[in-house]
């Protein structure tokens, strides 16, 4: 097992396996959060093709238009990639997989005021790590709860196999995709405060609501991560990066997923 600096107590990592996810407070000092919110600010002002294109018109009626999330921050900006590469956040990523864990994934959500949700969802549908699975790390650059959107979980949907996804709606989320938790389970809140760290397995069901209030955005920090023992993943999240930022090409999965070859699974996630 790697040696880890940061150790879960045997609650914490009991409450990830059952549970399927769990809350490390204060992973984020507020210098490094300064660092982000001054990072991310800047480049909301700008389009970077193919990362984030937003909308810089004046009469923009979707928030999501104006404030898109980023998608692979790290491929452009080296703040962001230092992030991805916290030391905090691999060491409790090392803990849960007792194993070394490769970077394969980042992105920004700015989730502005009345601005839709993502519906609910499986990553490792996207990521498709095998053998093992994806892990995502989700950083509350704002605090975030009910009223702004934060993330919602369904409890020890981990243990279910990953799903075909059904046609979400529209109205309430800017994703296309929804899994319908099993009967009798239902998606809960999740209240992190600022600079909290929310580790989630990568079957586990979860997606966000709406964005209700008028003043504030729920910013995210949001990354993904495999197993170094995975041999596998699907071809948008490569390369991935071991912590000392040296890239590592795991091959691509052919697996067309639960839905086979023909259905859509790598739109952006």
């Amino acid at each position: 097992m790697t040696q880890s600096l940061i150790k879960l107590t045997k609650e914490q990592k009991q409450h990830f396996e059952t549970e399927g996810y769990v809350i490390v407070k204060g992973l984020f000092s507020e210098d490094d959060l300064a660092k982000i919110d001054e990072t991310f600010e800047t480049i909301s002002d700008q389009t970077v093709p193919g990362y984030f294109e937003p909308d810089l018109s004046t009469e923009v009626v979707d928030p999501l238009k104006r404030y898109p999330r980023v998608m692979h921050p790290h491929r452009f900006n080296e703040t962001a990639k230092t992030y991805m590469l916290h030391q905090p956040v691999l060491e409790v990523l090392a803990d849960l997989y007792e194993e070394e864990a490769l970077a394969a994934q980042s992105m920004f959500y700015y989730k502005p005021p009345g601005s839709r949700g993502q519906a609910l969802h499986q990553d490792n549908f996207y990521l498709q790590v095998e053998p093992g699975n994806c892990i995502a790390a989700w950083t509350a650059i704002d605090a975030a709860d009910e009223e702004n959107g934060g993330l919602l979980v369904v409890p020890k949907t981990n243990a279910l196999e990953i799903s075909c996804p059904d046609i979400a709606d529209s109205k309430e989320s800017f994703t296309t995709h929804y899994v319908k938790p099993p009967k009798d389970e239902k998606a809960m809140p999740v209240i992190m405060d600022r600079g909290d760290v929310l580790f989630f397995n990568g079957n586990l069901i979860h997606g966000s609501y709406r964005n209700k209030t008028k003043d504030r955005f729920r910013r995210a920090f949001i990354c993904h991560y495999a197993n170094a023992s995975a041999t596998h993943i699907s071809n948008h999240y490569r390369p991935l990066y071991r912590a000392n930022g040296e890239a590592v090409s795991l091959e691509i999965n052919p697996s067309g997923g639960p839905c086979g070859d023909e259905f859509e699974t790598v739109y952006p996630h």
